[in-house]
């Protein structure tokens, strides 16, 4: 999976982990270094905003450190939010 270089389900890396991120406010894992615009950013990860922030985090949080340029396939970021929606119902995510 290509979020893998930067984020893992259940901990954090140089990205927050993913574990329930669908449904979570962005900027809010406790202890995760967020820039501040992520911080600021008035986001709740919903499918919809998932797949608008996919397309180009940049534009959508300006001066995000998130530097990964988007999916630009509409299949490839539905299904990335398929998965993440069934993975935070998974084992590893509900501990």
């Amino acid at each position: 999976m290509r979020c893998q270089a930067c984020h893992a389900l259940a901990y954090d890396r140089v990205g927050p982990r993913h574990c329930g991120v669908v449904g979570r406010k962005a900027g809010s894992v406790a202890g995760f270094p967020y820039s501040p615009a992520m911080k600021k950013a008035n986001v709740v990860w919903t499918e919809k905003t998932l797949d608008r922030f996919l397309i180009s985090p940049l534009k959508m949080v300006p001066g995000t450190t998130m530097t990964y340029d988007g999916v630009p396939d509409p299949q490839d970021r539905a299904d990335l939010v398929a998965y993440l929606k069934q993975a935070g119902k998974s084992a590893e995510c509900v501990r």
